[in-house]
C-alpha cells in the first residue's frame, strides 16, 4: 500500500460521498459493514434524524472490503442459519420495512416457491444473498473504504474519521476526512486459531488454516490423505459432515477432535432460547461484572453446541457405512485438546495431544488440520486508539458498555460511541446472534435520534430472570476525568 500523510496532516474533503453538499455533519457515522451495521443502516434509512429536525438522519457507513461477503467460507450446501428467517436485518423492529427477507423474495419473484417450501430456517446461502441485495439498493454504503483513525474534535464537538479510498486492488486511492455526531462500529469478529497452532496457520505451506477459509481450499483439503478437523461448534460438525460424505467408504481418514467433553447439541428449547431476548440482555446487564464474567464460559452450549439436525445426519451417514461391515475410518474423539503442534520434514503436520479426563497423551499425524475454533471479537482499540484518554474501563481493562450499546466515554465527548457485536461481556450471548440485531440497532436509534422511529416492547421473555427488577448500573456518561489536549 502506497505511502499515507499523519491522520492529523490530511485535508478534509470538500466532495465526494463522505460530505453532503451543504455543511451539515453526518449524524452517524458507522465503521464496517456486516449484518449488524447493515441493520442499523437499513433501519435508518429515511428517518428524522431529531424531534426539532425533520430532515432524514444523515448517516453513512464505510467497509474497507469492496463488497459485502457474509462468512464465504462457510457457505456450504445446504447449511442453514440457526436462526428463523424473522431474524432478518428488520423484520423484528420493523415488519412493513421495504429491507425485509420477504421483501427481497417478492423482488426476486419467490414469494410463492418459499411459501410452499414451508422453511422457517433458510440456508445460510440465500442469508448472504439476501444482505448482499440490501447492500447494493441501498445509500449511503461505501465499500472499498479503510477507517484509520476516529478523534473526538472538541472545538467542533464532533468526531473526525480518517479514512482511506481503496481501489479494486486494495491499494490507497484517496485519502479523506468525515465528521459526525456519533459512530456506530461494527467491524465484527475475526478467526481464533489457538496459540500451539498460529505459527503453522501464519506459514503458507503449511496445510494448517481456519474453517473461515475451508471452502476456497476445499478440493485441496479432499486430496489429502488424512484430515483433522478440530472444534466441536456447528462449523466444526458442517466440516466433518462434508468430508465425511465426499470421501470413499473405507477410505475416509478423518479424525475430528474436541475440547468440549462430548459433540454436544445446542440448547434449542423454546424457553432456552429465552436467553436470545432482549429481556435476558437487560437482565444480564445490570449483574456485577464478576458475575457476568463467571456466567459467559457456563453459557456455551447456548451458542456454541451443534444443530441436532447437523448431529442426525453425522451419525447417519457413519450408520450408513457400517451396512457392508466393519466401521468407517472416522474418529471422533472429544475432550482432548491440543499440547503443542509442529510440522514433520515431508510437511505433514504432528499434533502433540492430551486427553483432559483421562490424563494421557498421545501423537497425531495428519496431512491437513481444519481448525473449526470459532471467532473472537476485533479488538476496538485498534480504531478508538484516539479515543483512549475518553473511555471508561473495568477490572479486565474492557470498554464499559451502557445498557444503550454506547460506549462510557469522558463527559467532556458530547458524542456517543454505539459497538455492535463488541459487548459479550456487558450483555451476555445475545450480543452476536442475528436475532437480536434489528431490535439493537432499533434501540441505537431510538436512543439516537431521541424520539422513538421503532416503538419496542416491554417484554420479551415467558421467562422472569432475577428475582427483582434491576436497572443498569453503569452511567451514560462517565465522571469526568483528567484533562484531555483538545484537537483541532
Amino acid at each position: 500500500m502506497t505511502d499515507r500523510p499523519a491522520p492529523d496532516d490530511r485535508p478534509a474533503p470538500t466532495t465526494g460521498p463522505t460530505t453532503p453538499a451543504t455543511d451539515r455533519p453526518h449524524d452517524l457515522v458507522g465503521i464496517g459493514i456486516g449484518p449488524f451495521n447493515l441493520s442499523l443502516a437499513a433501519l435508518a434509512h429515511n428517518i428524522p434524524a431529531a424531534p426539532d429536525d425533520p430532515r432524514p438522519l444523515a448517516a453513512t457507513f464505510y467497509e474497507q472490503r469492496p463488497a459485502f461477503h457474509w462468512h464465504p467460507g462457510l457457505l456450504l450446501d445446504g447449511a442453514s442459519l440457526q436462526v428463523p428467517f424473522l431474524a432478518d436485518l428488520v423484520t423484528l423492529a420493523d415488519p412493513a420495512s421495504p429491507w425485509s427477507f420477504l421483501s427481497y423474495l417478492r423482488t426476486r419473484d419467490r414469494l410463492f416457491p418459499f411459501y410452499f417450501a414451508e422453511r422457517f430456517h433458510i440456508q445460510r446461502a440465500e442469508y448472504d444473498a439476501y444482505c448482499r441485495w440490501v447492500s447494493e439498493q441501498l445509500p449511503g454504503l461505501h465499500f472499498g473504504h479503510q477507517v484509520d483513525a476516529v478523534r473526538w474534535n472538541t472545538e467542533r464537538a464532533l468526531f473526525e474519521v480518517d479514512f482511506t479510498q481503496l481501489d479494486p486492488d486494495g491499494e490507497a486511492e484517496a485519502l479523506g476526512r468525515a465528521y459526525t455526531r456519533h459512530i456506530a462500529l461494527g467491524i465484527g469478529t475475526e478467526p481464533f486459531v489457538p496459540e500451539p497452532l498460529r505459527p503453522l496457520a501464519e506459514a503458507e505451506s503449511v496445510p494448517v488454516l481456519h474453517s473461515a477459509d475451508y471452502l476456497r481450499h476445499r478440493e485441496q483439503l479432499l486430496a489429502a490423505d488424512h484430515i483433522t478437523v478440530i472444534g466441536s461448534g456447528q462449523s466444526g460438525a458442517e466440516i466433518f459432515l462434508d468430508l465425511l460424505r465426499a470421501r470413499p467408504e473405507g477410505a475416509e481418514n478423518i479424525h475430528w477432535l474436541a475440547r468440549t467433553q462430548a459433540f454436544a447439541p445446542m440448547e434449542y428449547s423454546k424457553l432456552g432460547l429465552e436467553h436470545f431476548t432482549p429481556d435476558y440482555s437487560r437482565y444480564f446487564h445490570a449483574l456485577p461484572e464478576t458475575a457476568r464474567d463467571e456466567l459467559v464460559p457456563r453459557q456455551w452450549q447456548l451458542h456454541k453446541g451443534i444443530d441436532a439436525d447437523t448431529i442426525a445426519a453425522i451419525h447417519d451417514e457413519l450408520y450408513r457405512r457400517t451396512l457392508h461391515g466393519g466401521w468407517p475410518h472416522a474418529t471422533l474423539t472429544p475432550g482432548v485438546h491440543v499440547r503443542t503442534a509442529g510440522r514433520l520434514a515431508d510437511t505433514r503436520v504432528e499434533l502433540h495431544l492430551e486427553h483432559t479426563q483421562q490424563g494421557t497423551r498421545t501423537r497425531l499425524t495428519t496431512d491437513a488440520v481444519i481448525l473449526a475454533t470459532g471467532y473472537r471479537e476485533r479488538p476496538l482499540d485498534a480504531v478508538l486508539g484516539g479515543l483512549d484518554p475518553y473511555l471508561s474501563r473495568d477490572a479486565s481493562h474492557r470498554p464499559r458498555i451502557d445498557d444503550q450499546y454506547r460506549l462510557v466515554l469522558d463527559r467532556a465527548v458530547t458524542g456517543h460511541v454505539y459497538v455492535q457485536n463488541a459487548e459479550r461481556h456487558t450483555h451476555g450471548v445475545g450480543a452476536p446472534d442475528l436475532g437480536l440485531a434489528a431490535w439493537r440497532s432499533a434501540t441505537i436509534l431510538n436512543n439516537l435520534t431521541g424520539t422513538t422511529p421503532y416503538p419496542l416492547p416491554e417484554r420479551t421473555a415467558f421467562t422472569t430472570f432475577g428475582l427483582t427488577p434491576q436497572s443498569s448500573k453503569i452511567p451514560a456518561q462517565a465522571p469526568e476525568l483528567i484533562p484531555l489536549t483538545q484537537s483541532v
